[in-house]
């Protein structure tokens, strides 16, 4: 895996940190590989219960490398090379992977969080952010709109005509401002240290839950409700009487830690 990306893994969390600091963590080709790689590795590890996503560095990410608009290949055709025609695509996936990850997923933020690196903080579950924290949809800058799957994240945590006002202006955002707004979940001035600490506390729970528990939100919210109450039914089915939903029973009743194993039931997999 490319020093680009890092990944720390201790006590089933996944501390991942974008590793790019001299450039801001801005995002290049090898960059967008980096993280999906990241991803696919711990999409396939059943022993991770949530993950840390942060940036090294001045920031979390400053979105695109400007360096790609002066290669004539990217302008000419961006979208060559295997790179679209599919969806996720190759730029859409950085961001996309997360959301469809089998565990949580906290993006603790600092510095600027702009443009792709504002959409790969989309794609988390939760975004902790330091409260000098400056966040942008930044593509309208460059005369693009956002196209890193900010269509189906962003707007789940903020009302259309903000989403629109966003896009159209691209102007940033501070922290206060964007826990307000839903952009963020909350504020601390230890981001890191904060998300690390309720990675830990989700770690002590039925990891099956926790990833059934996901797939229903992420696939009932915007959904039919007569759907997402069999999707629930669904999920309960499968959960019940299964090794880690036994434990965590009888250590209730035993008053105890729970000891649970591995994931047995990846919803992301099983019912898609």
């Amino acid at each position: 895996m490319s020093e680009i990306v890092t990944i720390d893994i201790q006590d089933h969390i996944a501390d991942v940190r974008l590793n790019r600091p001299e450039k801001m963590n801005s995002l290049n080709p090898g960059m967008f590989e980096a993280i999906v790689d990241a991803g696919q590795q711990l999409e396939a590890d059943k022993s991770i219960r949530a993950i840390v996503l942060s940036g090294e560095g001045r920031c979390f990410c400053a979105g695109l490398d400007l360096e790609i608009f002066s290669d004539q290949a990217f302008l000419e055709d961006p979208f060559g090379k295997g790179k679209g025609g599919f969806w996720p695509n190759f730029y859409q996936q950085p961001a996309f992977i997360w959301k469809k990850m089998p565990v949580p997923v906290i993006a603790a933020l600092h510095g600027v969080v702009y443009g792709g690196g504002l959409q790969i903080a989309l794609g988390a579950d939760i975004r902790i952010a330091d409260p000098t924290v400056k966040m942008s949809v930044m593509e309208i800058r460059w005369g693009l709109i956002p196209d890193m799957s900010a269509s189906q994240t962003l707007r789940d945590l903020v009302r259309l005509d903000i989403a629109k006002e966003l896009t159209f202006t691209g102007r940033v955002v501070g922290g206060q401002e964007a826990q307000e707004i839903g952009l963020i979940t909350s504020l601390s001035e230890t981001p890191r240290e904060s998300a690390l600490e309720m990675a830990s506390m989700i770690t002590t729970q039925n990891p099956d839950a926790i990833s059934s528990g996901k797939y229903l939100l992420e696939n009932a919210w915007h959904g039919d409700s007569v759907d997402g109450l069999h999707l629930e039914e669904r999920l309960q089915a499968k959960l019940i009487k299964s090794k880690n939903q036994i434990e965590a029973v009888m250590a209730g009743m035993q008053k105890r830690k729970p000891e649970f194993g591995d994931r047995e039931i990846n919803p992301f997999d099983d019912l898609e």
